[in-house]
């Protein structure tokens, strides 16, 4: 057995030792997010330091822990906070939370975050559907020898995020009356905010929106067969596109002024995936 999977089962056992829940999706809400925690029935938390193994997040507004519960009828586990490369994790501890869900019994995973918007058009405050993504900046977690229990050597890419999901989430938002742009996404390894010139690079290369996690996940959980679907909170415009320098201060301000239409886009959305999966 290798190393990683073996701190995974670790993880899991910790978890099962605590708590007794089975969610369907798992949702990770990104910087300045964490406050969509308030619209779950909850039934149990789990932080992060109880597991033994597990990598805890080093980030302002990040709270560090697990919540399970109702969304409506869908059980959820949402993280409240997640473990970025960038914090000098492992890109293998980086994605550990993920396969953890997915052991938990996860079939979904809603990812969720904050980024940089170059996409033409884009200002701080829009949201962004992930209809793909580009992740060739950063090390892929699956580097090293295959857990064929997760899944297979070679995955294929093709549709990380998916069609269905992402149909779900763009009625729900014209239900809504919210305004949902489509795009790719690029993560970066930060923590630095990108120079302008590498915006421009990544405008080249196709990308909307641009910052430091997610993609690595959906590789993890695409690896997995998890269903995969995402959304961007465009917090700012990027170097280089805006006339302000960047900082993390603004980028939770932007999320805290966005929430209200955060909230009611992803709890909806949630609540038909659930019958999206019960078909």
């Amino acid at each position: 057995m290798s190393e990683v999977y073996e701190k995974l089962l670790k993880c899991f056992d910790s978890f099962k030792e605590k708590i007794d829940f089975t969610p369907e999706v798992a949702l990770i809400l990104g910087s300045g997010l964490g406050d969509f925690a308030s619209e779950i029935k909850v039934e149990a938390t789990l932080d992060y330091h109880e597991i033994e193994g597990f990598p805890v997040s080093t980030v302002a507004g990040h709270a560090g822990r697990y919540i399970f519960g109702y969304i409506g009828n869908v059980p959820v586990v949402c993280m409240q906070g997640r473990v970025h490369y960038y914090e000098g994790y492992s890109m293998q501890d980086v994605v550990l939370p993920i396969r953890l869900m997915k052991l938990m019994g996860a079939k979904v995973l809603f990812l969720t975050n904050a980024s940089g918007g170059i996409g033409q058009g884009f200002k701080a405050g829009d949201f962004m559907l992930i209809t793909g993504q580009i992740a060739s900046f950063v090390p892929s977690p699956l580097i090293g020898a295959n857990i064929e229990e997760l899944g297979t050597r070679f995955p294929d890419m093709s549709h990380i995020y998916d069609e269905d999901l992402q149909n779900i989430v763009k009625k729900t938002a014209l239900d809504n009356e919210i305004p949902l742009k489509q795009g790719v996404y690029l993560q970066m390894t930060g923590p630095q905010y990108e120079s302008p010139e590498e915006v421009a690079m990544c405008r080249i290369l196709g990308a909307h929106a641009v910052g430091m996690s997610t993609a690595c996940e959906a590789i993890a959980a695409n690896h997995m067969g998890m269903k995969i679907v995402g959304i961007s909170c465009i917090t700012n415009l990027a170097a280089g596109i805006s006339p302000n320098p960047l900082n993390h201060t603004e980028v939770q301000e932007a999320s805290d002024k966005a929430a209200p239409y955060f909230k009611r886009l992803v709890y909806a959305s949630i609540e038909k995936i659930g019958e999206y999966l019960h078909r």
